[in-house]
């Protein structure tokens, strides 16, 4: 068991140091070699703070945007609303062929489930984003949500008919 001393030694210590702008930022230290419990990972991690405070001094951006997502985002923000919904549609089927195979022990990706998923909220979000534009309370937009559920005109997803398209020929 830990006694108090060594929780004490292995606590993170800060200290500040002024910065290029005259401002006061605090350098996070760890004492790597006071206890037995730190390894290897806190000695990379001791590292990366250190660039990290690098970075904030020298002014240059800490958050790395994701290239694959923002193309994506760029993308669904240029669809329609209608286009959107459609492709929410489409996405829901493909999620329900995936359950589908999964229950049934067929072949499929399981990692496909998180990018429906992501790529449905993705839509979803950029969706309740315009009609926060337009004034639309939270209400009356789960209002709209339901009404539109209800128009929804049920046919099979792109893959599917495309795999069946395929059968066919065959």
């Amino acid at each position: 068991m830990a006694t108090m001393a060594d929780v004490s030694r292995a606590a993170v210590l800060c200290a500040s140091v002024p910065s290029v702008s005259g401002s006061v930022v605090a350098k996070p230290r760890v004492s790597v070699a006071a206890s037995p419990f730190f390894n290897q990972g806190v000695k990379s991690l001791s590292a990366t703070v250190s660039s990290v405070r690098s970075s904030v001094v020298n002014g240059s951006p800490l958050v790395v945007n994701m290239a694959k997502r923002e193309e994506e985002l760029v993308g669904i923000r240029k669809m329609s609303d209608e286009d959107i919904n459609q492709t929410v549609v489409d996405l829901k089927g493909e999620l329900f062929i995936l359950r589908s195979k999964q229950a049934t022990r067929q072949e499929f990706k399981s990692s496909e489930f998180r990018r429906i998923r992501k790529n449905i909220a993705r839509m979803m979000t950029v969706k309740r984003e315009r009609e926060i534009e337009r004034g639309v309370g939270i209400r009356e937009s789960r209002k709209l949500d339901r009404e539109w559920k209800r128009n929804i005109v049920i046919r099979p997803p792109p893959s599917y008919a495309a795999s069946l398209a395929e059968q066919e020929k065959k």
